[in-house]
């Protein structure tokens, strides 16, 4: 008798595809998201006196005081809201939808948006509802509204600002979704530190939500680090799907130390905003590419064919996200992160050559100035 997965593994897992990352061996990195700039050597320094420093025969502190007083005292995170780490915050969406999971339960977020909030439904057996934006990327309240009343979703996920798209959904739309809701409301800010605004100071105001941040964008991808904050009663219960010691020794300990000259990352913040202005401008003057707004660490952009630019991008050694095909509103769309200033001069002279090669190129022959 054959025994394969097809036998116990459940069909919508088996339909589903592993999270594919693009091999950047050699490349110009300009396709996940990442603070492109190194630790100074002084920081370096301090993190190899507090890691040489780390007990690695010992399980971490899995209630982790120190850092969670740093990230309090960091972030502004009132003292009446608890806190819950994760292993990046992928893991407290994964936690927060498991919690969630009853029998028939649905999740539902804006589309296009962060792939993983439904990847993690399917993967917790609820079901997940997207409703799609509108052309420019903004939320159809009409339409998220009256599927709340259809489905009465018990998880909400707003990417904020969302993820492709680069925009901030208005404020006045988002409290309106979270008054409709009878579950809760997942605010996931990972990309604050660039759009400098914050639903922090607006938790009180609503019983229902909570927020998801991550240290991955600011400068920590290699740590994964996420947190979320919130009303006890919510964060207690999410609490109880963490698995022990998720956030290791190390990970604490990087975090603890960077947090407490967290200035640098700050900074790097500010250069970052200033590079995605600059590349905003100059990816406008190239013919026949149109560049949305960000508030984020990334750029998106329409090109007039997405997979033949990405292929003239990896080409000349550039790496960047090719959107054609996640979802009609990003057709032909490239989601380019910020980086260096040096990083990003070597992608726009790639991206002017990639786009002038194009079938009728020569017509979009402008180079970017």
């Amino acid at each position: 008798m054959t025994r394969g997965p097809e036998r116990v593994i459940r069909d919508e897992v088996l339909a589903m595809s592993a999270y594919h990352v693009q091999s950047a061996s050699g490349m110009v990195k300009l396709d996940a998201m990442e603070n492109p700039y190194s630790l100074p050597a002084k920081l370096r320094q301090a993190l190899a006196v507090s890691l040489a420093g780390c007990e690695l025969n010992r399980y971490p502190d899995p209630t982790a005081p120190a850092l969670k007083a740093r990230l309090r005292a960091v972030m502004g995170i009132p003292d009446d809201f608890e806190l819950l780490l994760g292993n990046g915050s992928d893991e407290l969406i994964q936690i927060i939808i498991q919690a969630c999971a009853r029998p028939g339960a649905v999740v539902m977020a804006p589309v296009p948006t962060f792939v993983m909030y439904q990847a993690y439904s399917t993967i917790a057996g609820t079901r997940f509802i997207g409703v799609p934006l509108r052309a420019d990327f903004s939320l159809d309240v009409a339409a998220f509204i009256g599927a709340i009343r259809e489905h009465d979703p018990a998880v909400v996920f707003i990417s904020y600002p969302n993820n492709p798209t680069g925009n901030l959904f208005a404020a006045e739309d988002i409290l309106k979704i979270v008054g409709a809701v009878s579950g809760i409301v997942v605010i996931d800010e990972a990309y604050q530190p660039f759009a400098e605004t914050s639903w922090l100071g607006r938790l009180h105001d609503s019983s229902n939500v909570v927020l998801l941040r991550t240290m991955s964008k600011l400068g920590l991808a290699g740590i994964r680090l996420g947190y979320a904050t919130g009303r006890k009663e919510w964060i207690g219960e999410f609490d109880k799907v963490r698995s022990p010691y998720n956030v290791n020794v190390l990970t604490q300990c990087v975090a603890e130390t960077i947090l407490a000259d967290s200035s640098i990352l700050e900074e790097q913040a500010a250069e970052i905003r200033t590079s995605r202005g600059v590349l905003l401008r100059r990816l406008a003057q190239v013919a026949g590419v149109s560049p949305f707004p960000s508030a984020a660490n990334f750029v998106l952009a329409r090109v007039p064919n997405a997979p033949a630019v990405f292929a003239g991008l990896r080409a000349r050694g550039i790496l960047v996200k090719n959107l054609h095909g996640m979802h009609p509103l990003v057709d032909n769309c490239l989601r380019i992160t910020v980086g260096t200033p040096a990083e990003n001069e070597l992608f726009l002279t790639a991206f002017s050559s990639a786009i002038a090669d194009l079938p009728d190129g020569a017509a979009r022959r402008d180079r970017v100035g």
